[in-house]
């Protein structure tokens, strides 16, 4: 999937804001590239894991339909580990299409990278960006 700087540096914004909490959000998708990232409420407010409220999830995917875009993306933050899936980010992936984004602020710079998991398979997945 594509996307631009800027919504690479929206995730980033947002899983600093959030800290010591997981930040998480959704990011709509036309044709193989990114529309909009959508901030979501973490109803987990946990810095250990993330849990997109079911009512923010309906509103953001409302949004997105009505703009005939897909959910592209889900993305959320790990606070204290590297960019890579845990066993529970691997077991909450309930959506095959989408790509699974983790920005890791274990280090001073923000590591940003996407996965595709499927039948919790997980294949990292480049980012692409644009423009």
């Amino acid at each position: 999937m594509k996307f631009t700087q800027s919504q690479i540096d929206e995730m980033v914004a947002h899983a600093r804001e959030d800290v010591p909490n997981e930040c998480c959000g959704v990011v709509s998708a036309s044709d193989g590239t990114a529309q909009q990232v959508f901030r979501a409420v973490n109803a987990a407010a946990s810095p250990l894991r993330y849990e997109i409220d079911s009512a923010d999830f309906l509103r953001i995917y409302n949004l997105i339909d009505d703009a005939d875009h897909e959910v592209g993306a889900i993305y959320h933050s790990h606070t204290r580990s590297a960019a890579y899936p845990s066993q529970t980010d691997i077991n909450l992936a309930l959506w095959p299409d989408a790509l699974y984004i983790i920005v890791s602020l274990a280090e001073p710079e923000a590591d940003v990278r996407a996965f595709a998991i499927v039948d919790r398979k997980v294949e990292e997945v480049a980012l692409e960006i644009v423009g």
